[in-house]
């Protein structure tokens, strides 16, 4: 996952950076309209790439610094070594995975260390934490069941980052959830509290907000055993 990190905003810049070397190359706009129609497009490729740019939360970003790469590329002659950028970047967005995974990794483990002491909270051998909030009346599912569950996922801060009614074989979901679901039967309600390495270890989810080394939280009941 770090590499999807760094390969999603080495190839922002590097969209940027071939629209600039063909447009410099080509006496012609590439794409017609009208100079309002230029502008607006230029305004809205801007708000794009600063978007994309601000979702990585970078401390200290330096605007006109971008800016000023922004306008060499654009003006290029030749000089700009676009290899050694590219390995900069690279360098920069492993840095600072690094740091935003030690930074979630300590939160999770501080979380956990007082949760484990609330009432009803079971520790397990794996470090799963678990609290059942209602007993079911069925059976109870092995590792190899497929399962119905209704679920909410939250991060430790309170986030919401999924929910919904699926159905699942419990050996193919995060270690938490093969090892959490067994704990309860047919409609039982349990809470999961998940360390970082019984859930997506220390890559970030794509396309939500669930970022490396991060302790998951998630309220799940049991409808059925489908199979």
């Amino acid at each position: 996952m770090k590499q999807i990190l760094i390969l999603s905003i080495a190839t922002l810049f590097f969209i940027t950076i071939s629209c600039a070397q063909n447009t410099s190359k080509n006496s012609e706009p590439a794409v017609a309209g009208t100079e309002q129609n230029v502008k607006d497009a230029s305004y809205a490729f801007g708000v794009d790439v600063g978007n994309s740019l601000k979702t990585y939360n970078i401390e200290g970003f330096d605007i006109d610094k971008f800016v000023e790469g922004f306008k060499a590329i654009y003006n290029d002659n030749g000089q700009i070594d676009i290899q050694a950028n590219r390995t900069v970047i690279q360098n920069f967005m492993t840095a600072l995975q690094a740091k935003k995974n030690e930074k979630n990794k300590a939160e999770g483990e501080a979380f956990l260390a007082n949760n484990k002491n609330e009432p009803g909270v079971i520790t397990t051998e794996s470090g799963l934490q678990y609290k059942i909030e209602k007993e079911g009346t069925g059976a109870y599912p092995t590792a190899e069941s497929e399962v119905e569950v209704k679920y909410v996922g939250t991060l430790i801060d309170g986030r919401e980052f999924d929910s919904g009614t699926t159905s699942f074989p419990l050996n193919r979901v995060i270690a938490g959830w093969t090892e959490g679901i067994q704990k309860i039967n047919e409609g039982g309600k349990i809470k999961l509290f998940i360390p970082y390495n019984l859930a997506y270890g220390e890559q970030n989810v794509p396309r939500t907000i669930i970022e490396g080394c991060s302790a998951l939280i998630f309220e799940v009941e049991l409808i059925k055993i489908v199979k």
